[in-house]
């Protein structure tokens, strides 16, 4: 049966001293005893033999053949039979008995530790354990690998043996580092959002990391699937707060701002629907008749009086343009007419030939 090495060293030890009270006692030749303090054996397993033989025969001892008194790098020991520690797990380098090898190995398996939370070791052989990097964790020992924090929840730092609820307002996805603000328009009002959600209509945020839906204010709207409130369109109203929709100002009212009551139109004034102001008539030509603007009496005579002028005006300059066409070529009657046709030496009137002397009638 093979024993570990460090009981093998203790059993060495004890049978060292025995050895040494009986060589004391029989003051038979011995071997000079081992230096005080713990001794440490090579892992060759040397058997330490007493011989006993018939009464008056000698007892004879073996010493160890190599002994080392806590070397501080392994370097009086057979590391032949070092083996590597498992993943998840490194060296023990602060056992006495220096049984640990370079590289991660340890003269025995119980002698490597298991990886602490927070930190893994995926392969054999290392002598050191990784932290978990930022979005990870492991809540367990002898980790070979980190798990993702989930949605909702961070790891801002390394080596993180949990992960984190996100606070009210803020969200996060899978392996986050940290968690964002909801933008303007959504809320969260629990921890370990995944995300945000929109505001209901009629509601609103106005600013980042929000727990909580603020109502629309007067003159304001705001529908289901948009974001922030909106103003209300000329010709509309909204008196009430956490509104979906704005109402149409009424027919002989007019809406001079979208946060007020309509007003009621005056009584010479027009107000269709949607007003924003009333509409009068011009009050020297025109007056309200109805639902439509009429002429005044005066209108109509100033209307008349300036179709008459128009008239004269017209009249007139017909009359200047024929004068200034008789001017230019007047009409004489042939028979007074003694001038000569230009370019003919006699005028001809009627098919008959004249001289071109004057001729006088009556005799």
């Amino acid at each position: 049966m093979k024993l570990p090495g460090q009981t093998r060293c203790s059993l060495l030890i004890v049978f060292s001293s025995v050895g040494l009270i009986l060589d004391q006692i029989s003051t038979l030749t011995v071997t000079p005893s081992p230096p005080l303090g713990p001794t440490l054996f090579t892992s060759t397993g040397a058997d330490v033999r007493n011989t006993s033989a018939s009464e008056g025969s000698s007892i004879t001892t073996h010493s160890p053949v190599t002994t080392a008194s806590s070397p501080s790098n392994c370097t009086g020991l057979n590391t032949s039979n070092c083996a590597m520690c498992s993943p998840g797990h490194f060296p023990n380098n602060a056992t006495l008995n220096c049984s640990c090898c370079p590289s991660g190995s340890c003269f025995a398996a119980e002698n490597c530790l298991m990886c602490p939370q927070g930190y893994y070791q995926p392969q054999a052989g290392h002598d050191a354990c990784l932290p978990c990097s930022k979005g990870t964790y492991t809540n367990s020992t002898g980790s070979t690998e980190c798990q993702s924090c989930e949605s909702g929840l961070y790891a801002n730092e390394t080596g993180s043996k949990i992960c984190r609820d996100c606070l009210p307002g803020h969200f996060s996805e899978v392996n986050a580092s940290v968690c964002e603000s909801c933008p303007r328009g959504l809320f969260c009002n629990t921890t370990r959002c995944t995300e945000c959600m929109m505001c209901p209509g009629g509601t609103e945020t106005l600013s980042t990391g929000a727990t909580e839906c603020t109502d629309c204010q007067p003159g304001m709207y705001k529908p289901p699937n948009v974001l922030l409130c909106r103003m209300c369109e000329n010709g509309y109203y909204q008196i009430k707060i956490g509104q979906e929709s704005c109402n149409l100002c009424p027919e002989q009212h007019y809406c001079p701002s979208p946060d007020v009551i309509p007003v009621l139109c005056p009584k010479d004034a027009f107000c269709p629907p949607g007003s924003i102001a009333p509409q009068y008539c011009m009050e020297t030509f025109f007056f309200k008749s109805g639902d439509h603007c009429v002429l005044t009496p005066l209108t109509i005579v100033l209307l008349v009086i300036f179709a008459v002028l128009i008239l004269l005006v017209i009249i007139v300059l017909i009359a200047r343009r024929r004068k200034e066409v008789r001017r230019r070529d007047p009409v004489r009657s042939p028979l007074l007419s003694n001038e000569p046709i230009p370019g003919q030496g006699a005028r001809l009137s009627y098919g008959i030939s004249w001289d071109p002397e004057p001729v006088y009638a009556g005799w």
